[in-house]
């Protein structure tokens, strides 16, 4: 009995190195997400007025789309839908956040955390979070643990803004409480009055030292900036702007480190380029475009920051980083930073018309980056046509992870094409701007719905693209100068056709 005991023992203990000759070890997933960062904004795209070493160095080595796609030009619902497999217009809910938004993503939801930790992953959000916190809109008690949290969406460590750095609450919140908590100064949110004895951008405009609005955000004053919403209280636990970007890699690295011997997806979405533009001061006053350019700057040095530890580590060989925006580019989004004067020749979305917000091109076509030097061998630039959404059962089939039934109903598998073992298209994208309006995009040509809402923005001065008239055009031959849909209505025809059937599709 002795011996068949030790017979049954010793063949256990060779199996787990049997079966991992057998089987691949699974890569970590690392996504960086940048907030606001346009197709021409970084150096490997084009860009001249900055240097971006630490995301050229993933490009060089890894594969550059030249024709990928967030499902929305807004942050809230391109975030949404990346995580959830499900485009964000389906739900009504869905549009730019509150800082004291529930939570959108509701927790019996099927997310893409809750697939990496169905594969054995340790998973992380950190950074902007932006899609709401808690089971109640405007009742948060911010002075106790959330009842909902991102622990309820996959999630096994967060530290996370609520919303963006122009939003309230400015606090960190970490596993579903205020990071450093200050007992003597209790929070208190609201989007709707402010507070008694409160100052305002609007009315106590000498007490913003760091930065100025241009337009709006001229509420609560933190860090000496003006914000949307009003806050009271935080004390010690308020951010300062200046330190975002080095609080949120000092918790990605203690991540990585703390999982090193297991494999980990780790969601770590910046703030930099998002206003309000305030980067530390090693970054400040050193590029030509000023605060915009530093933030970009400070954006590539938070990539170089994970790179380094994970070259430390001897993570990177099997680490899987992919590198993207939310949306597009807008150069003043409410704060006089003089982002337009210092401009320059620099173009943020490239050669693309619109930007931000916009139903054209310049609002939804994103940089994206995929590094994974095991299965990556060269770098190498791809043109096919991908969407965002597509990431979630992408990454679902390199690691083996089942779907259930119903979740990530517009997500598609194609990792090949992620991966650079091919170039195949998507058979079309869409995309969602600002007003709802919806647009069919395939290699060849773009549909844009008519919609209400005005052609210009005269404050961040965008041309929209929203017009009642039905738009179409031929993308590779003039970026949307010319619309068509007169001379071809077959084709738009057909791309309606296209739009309609995704839209009657039951989830």
């Amino acid at each position: 009995m002795k011996t068949t005991l030790v017979l049954t023992i010793g063949m256990a203990a060779l199996l787990p190195a049997a079966a991992q000759s057998a089987q691949p070890e699974k890569p970590n997933v690392i996504f960086i997400y940048a907030d606001d960062l346009g197709y021409g904004d970084l150096e490997c795209y084009g860009a001249k007025l900055v240097q971006t070493p630490n995301v050229n160095r993933l490009a060089n080595a890894g594969i550059r789309f030249t024709n990928a796609h967030a499902t929305a030009s807004t942050s809230t619902p391109s975030r949404y839908a990346m995580l959830t497999g499900e485009y964000a217009w389906r739900r009504p809910d869905t549009d730019i956040a509150a800082g004291n938004a529930q939570m959108i993503i509701r927790p019996g939801q099927f997310t893409m955390a809750d697939m990496f930790k169905s594969a054995g992953y340790a998973t992380a959000a950190i950074g902007k979070w932006h899609l709401g916190l808690g089971d109640k809109t405007g009742e948060q008690d911010w002075n106790a643990p959330l009842p909902q949290s991102l622990g309820d969406l996959g999630f096994d460590y967060h530290y996370i803004m609520a919303a963006t750095a122009d939003r309230v609450p400015c606090v960190f919140i970490e596993n579903g409480m205020v990071a450093n908590y200050d007992p003597s100064a209790p929070i208190e949110v609201s989007y709707e009055k402010n507070f008694e004895g409160e100052p305002t951008g609007r009315d106590n405009p000498e007490l913003l030292y760091n930065l100025k609005p241009s337009f709006g955000h001229d509420m609560s004053i933190v860090n000496g900036i003006s914000r949307i919403g009003y806050m009271k209280g935080g004390g010690k636990a308020l951010w300062k702007d200046e330190n975002i970007a080095d609080s949120i890699v000092v918790h990605a690295q203690h991540f990585i480190r703390e999982h090193r011997d297991k494999p980990f997806f780790m969601y770590f979405a910046t703030n930099d380029v998002h206003v309000p533009r305030f980067p530390h001061d090693r970054f400040r006053g050193k590029n030509p475009m000023g605060l915009r350019g530093d933030a970009i700057a400070q954006f590539d040095w938070s990539v170089g920051q994970l790179l380094a530890t994970l070259d430390e580590l001897g993570l990177t060989e099997n680490t899987l980083i992919i590198v993207s925006s939310d949306n597009g580019a807008v150069v003043d989004d409410g704060y006089a930073d003089e982002a337009f004067e210092k401009l320059g020749d620099h173009k943020p979305v490239g050669p693309l018309r619109g930007n931000k917000y916009s139903a054209f091109e310049g609002g939804t076509r994103i940089p994206a980056i995929v590094h994974w030097p095991k299965q990556i061998q060269q770098g190498m630039v791809s043109e096919a046509l991908v969407s965002q959404i597509d990431w979630f059962r992408s990454l679902a089939a390199l690691v083996g992870a089942r779907i259930p039934k119903g979740a990530a109903p517009d997500s598609e598998e194609h990792l090949m094409t992620w991966l650079g073992e091919n170039q195949e298209d998507r058979e079309y994208v869409i995309e969602q701007a600002l007003n709802h309006g919806l647009s069919v995009r395939t290699k060849e040509w773009k549909y844009i719905e008519p919609s209400y809402g005005g052609a210009f923005m005269p404050n961040e001065r965008i041309e929209t693209g929203y017009t009642l008239e039905p738009q179409l055009y031929h993308i590779s031959e003039d970026y949307e100068q010319k619309n068509l849909a007169k001379e071809h209505p077959e084709i738009v025809y057909r791309l309606q056709g296209i739009l309609k059937a995704v839209k009657d599709k039951q989830p």
